[in-house]
């Protein structure tokens, strides 16, 4: 099956804040447990084929070695039956309390081994995003001291990138293992930093490289003199360095980034920070990490809050779009476009720091599962565009019910056997 992939996705981030002693669910905040029926029916009802999904990995990875697919059973196979393809979000923003966080040197290992259980588990699964936006969860955790490790040093910063995105990579060996004609989508943030003056021209430089970090190790990119000695200076080893140079795997990729109103940033010449809005814009931030990684892309992320006059995420959705179309016409292969989230989300208005239970009117639906302009907008896209774009799109080469008739489990190979009979019926 070849299409453009039209996406929404399902929060399911899942941090540690005060010092390890709370947990934020979002599937929890959001209800999605009780209501994940509907939820899917929602995706359908857009006319969306892909989705963001996955689980918290504090659910289903209780203990080394140990999984509980109980809810994940349930979720993926109705998925499955739907023939709605997952793009499988494994780790987002926080592990399992027995690992503690980031910082944990035998998380990567660990982690690879659940990836293996899950492909297993779920082979008729192509799409996957492995640990998701790798730079974010490393500053937010590490660097801004704001969740999980909670700390606010140049080392731990580089601590947890180098185990998240080794997490990553081996994620990707062991998932390939099991199915090798998978393809991972990383859901990255796309930043850039303006100097505010010509003071500031060399800190906003040393963050615009430092911002590509993530994926320069992922894709075995040599980064610059400069960031070679921050990591150097502050905990990367040479082999740990030479591992990411040799291990990567990009011929299996798509670059996903995420784009939002706060991703561009003033900088001072002290190197402080602060948002200064959309000066770029998606198109001009998409094409310099194209060049810089020639890979195709998927915009992975975007959204905004629909406004006083309801309006705002509306005229967003059409700006974004019109950004993917500007890409897509200059030459990049873009095969991907993603409203995220599909209901509204809890407290990100302070990045899920602290338990408020804000609702953020963000979603596509609100929680009450009642469409938002935007939703409405966006369905009549994908209904314009659907066929309007053959365009440089990812080939899912198993359509869902065949394969899990021919590698599923003797419950999976009955739902595909009906799912054919009705369908030739």
């Amino acid at each position: 099956m070849t299409h453009f992939m039209f996406s929404t996705g399902i929060e399911n981030s899942c941090p540690t804040i005060r010092h390890g002693r709370t947990r934020v669910d979002e599937m929890a905040l959001t209800g999605h447990y009780e209501r994940w029926r509907e939820d899917f029916d929602l995706v359908q009802e857009l006319g969306v084929r892909t989705l963001r999904y996955g689980l918290p990995l504090c659910l289903t990875w209780p203990g080394p070695d140990r999984y509980d697919w109980d809810f994940a059973d349930r979720v993926f196979n109705d998925l499955q039956v739907r023939e709605i393809f997952p793009i499988a979000d494994l780790c987002h923003f926080g592990v399992p309390d027995w690992i503690g966080n980031f910082q944990n040197p035998d998380f990567p290992e660990c982690f690879a081994r659940y990836t293996t259980a899950f492909a297993k588990r779920f082979p008729w699964i192509q799409l996957y995003t492995p640990v998701n936006e790798m730079f974010v969860c490393a500053t937010f955790s590490a660097a801004y001291g704001w969740w999980n490790e909670q700390l606010a040093t140049d080392k731990g910063f580089v601590t947890a990138l180098k185990h998240v995105v080794k997490a990553n990579v081996l994620a990707m060996h062991a998932i390939l293992a099991v199915r090798p004609d998978a393809i991972f989508v990383q859901s990255e943030s796309t930043e850039y930093f303006h100097a505010e003056n010509p003071g500031a021209i060399g800190p906003a430089e040393i963050l615009n490289e430092r911002r590509f970090l993530s994926l320069d190790l992922n894709y075995g990119r040599r980064v610059n003199s400069q960031m070679f000695c921050f990591l150097m200076d502050n905990g990367m080893s040479r082999e740990e360095y030479d591992f990411f140079m040799h291990h990567n795997l990009k011929s299996h990729c798509i670059m996903g980034n995420d784009y939002y109103g706060a991703n561009e940033h003033n900088v001072t010449d002290d190197g402080k920070t602060s948002s200064s809005g959309e000066i770029f814009g998606y198109n001009e931030i998409t094409r310099q990490y194209y060049d810089r990684y020639r890979l195709p892309v998927m915009h992975t992320e975007t959204n905004t809050n629909e406004g006083p006059n309801g309006d705002e995420a509306v005229r967003w959705l059409r700006k974004e779009w019109a950004n993917v179309l500007r890409v897509r016409n200059s030459g990049v292969p873009i095969v991907g476009f993603t409203w995220y989230s599909l209901i509204d989300q809890i407290d990100w208005d302070v990045a899920l720091r602290e338990l408020r239970g804000k609702v953020c009117p963000l979603g596509l639906y609100d929680l009450d599962r009642r469409p938002r302009a935007v939703g409405k907008a966006y369905k009549q896209l994908i209904k314009d565009w659907r066929e309007v774009l053959p365009a440089q799109s990812v080939c899912l080469t198993v359509p869902l019910a065949r394969y899990a008739q021919r590698r599923g489990t003797p419950s999976t190979q009955r739902r595909a056997q009906e799912t054919e009979k009705t369908e030739s019926d």
